[in-house]
């Protein structure tokens, strides 16, 4: 197509169409391993090692991974584990990373974008080569087994990126109406609070949803660094494989519930998430 060329009205239907259906194509590729166990957490064991339809709707194993023996993780204990792990240390994060943010997007330093290399450059380290002298400092300050080790380490992993995602949201707020409130005699922790974060507050929200997903989700520290009673959900998944055999239906199940409060606030803050991550995308 030669630059300038106008698309008629029919062609720009085609593209819609052509586009519409590549984003469903796309949507069924990533949902439809999320739609098979779902399936396969409501079978029977039976069924879901014949890979068989559903015969009917059974809920034997969403009842089976709610019930915990003695001496076995149990669902309660990872989720709260989890849940405070995940909301502690993404409070911590952006407590940390919007004061940096602010000074690296509306008062840059000398030579910040070295401060922003060394920002990111800490996520170039393997965690496999991590976790030797992290486990030696935690056993030497009692943290093994505990949730607050598991809370610094997700403030470091995610405060770079939150750094990094905030800085660029901030940077879209208007420099004159910064201005003005210096004019105003405004002090910089109003100007944070009156004038910058509620024209960011989506891109905001998008950093902590980000932070809450990689924190929920996060397994290799987490295994590691943790005891039974320390245990978060990823930890909990797998503890319902099985020497005995591939019990798929209830390990499905576990997934499902795993997974199910990340895609709840997931869907909750889609809007503030889409408009946040999609800020400074268009100029």
């Amino acid at each position: 197509m030669k630059r300038g060329t106008k698309l008629g009205v029919g062609e720009r239907r085609s593209f819609t169409l052509g586009i519409g259906m590549l984003a469903w194509l796309v949507a069924l590729i990533w949902i439809f391993p999320v739609g098979w166990t779902l399936l396969t957490s409501f079978k029977t064991e039976q069924d879901a090692a014949a890979q068989t339809l559903n015969q009917g709707l059974s809920f034997g194993r969403y009842h089976d991974i709610a019930q915990s023996t003695p001496g076995t993780l149990s669902l309660q204990t990872a989720f709260m584990n989890s849940l405070v792990v995940v909301l502690v240390s993404t409070l911590i994060v952006l407590v940390l990373a919007l004061p940096a943010a602010y000074a690296l997007a509306i008062r840059p330093v000398h030579k910040w974008r070295d401060v922003l290399f060394f920002f990111i450059s800490t996520k170039f380290l393997p965690v496999v080569a991590s976790i030797f002298p992290i486990y030696v400092y935690a056993e030497k300050w009692n943290l093994i087994g505990t949730r607050t080790i598991l809370i610094i380490l997700y403030v470091a992993i995610n405060l770079p990126l939150a750094v990094w995602m905030t800085r660029s949201f901030f940077m879209e707020v208007p420099r004159e109406l910064i201005e003005a409130a210096e004019i105003d005699g405004t002090s910089i922790i109003n100007q944070l609070r009156s004038v910058i974060l509620p024209i960011a507050a989506p891109g905001i929200a998008a950093t902590a949803l980000l932070c809450v997903i990689f924190a929920w989700n996060e397994y290799f520290y987490a295994l590691q660094l943790n005891f039974a009673s320390g245990s978060t959900m990823p930890q909990w998944v797998i503890s319902n494989v099985s020497t005995r055999g591939n019990f798929l239906a209830k390990l499905s199940a576990a997934s499902i519930v795993a997974c199910l409060p990340v895609i709840l606030a997931g869907w909750a803050a889609q809007k503030r998430m889409i408009r946040g991550l999609s800020m400074g995308a268009l100029k």
